[in-house]
């Protein structure tokens, strides 16, 4: 399996709990994070989120939609949400959120391997492509979070 460790930073010109709100709001994603193709709730978890299972369909600049379930572990009102990924891609996600003197600061720390045998194959050669995309699909979730919040995306970064 190949594995893949991304970091991507927001700072949205907007106060934490409304950032939290999008954010959290994780079946709402396709609406306003262009290459989310669909989340789907397949079981509600705890009263914050805890247990929470979601399908996601994601494609971006590649033509090939990756699907797998996220499993939401942890849930820190407004600050932290991590979950881990099974499926075509396997991990852990985890959302970071702080206040900054410039409004909201975002961060997202994706650690993956990917599982379907085509993909490790080509890993060797396709790495940057497979990079190029997931933070092409990051800098359009940036652009959707500060349009859906009317905010000024303030900074943006991913390695």
């Amino acid at each position: 399996m190949a594995d893949y460790s991304f970091l991507t930073t927001w700072i949205v010109d907007a106060p934490i709990e409304r950032v939290w709100e999008v954010i959290y709001a994780t079946e709402r994603w396709p609406s306003w994070w262009r290459g989310v193709q669909s989340v789907k709730e397949l079981h509600h978890g705890e009263g914050n989120g805890e247990g929470s299972v979601y399908r996601h369909v994601w494609r971006s600049k590649i033509p090939y939609a990756v699907r797998f379930d996220v499993t939401v572990v942890e849930v820190q009102r407004p600050n932290l949400i991590a979950a881990t990924a099974e499926g075509g891609l396997a991990g852990t996600g985890t959302f970071r959120l702080f206040e900054a003197a410039l409004g909201t600061a975002v961060t997202y720390d994706w650690r993956v391997r990917t599982t379907k045998a085509w993909m490790n194959a080509i890993a060797p050669l396709a790495r940057p492509v497979f990079a190029w995309n997931h933070h092409a699909v990051m800098k359009q979730g940036g652009v959707g979070l500060a349009r859906v919040l009317d905010a000024r995306l303030v900074a943006q970064a991913s390695s």
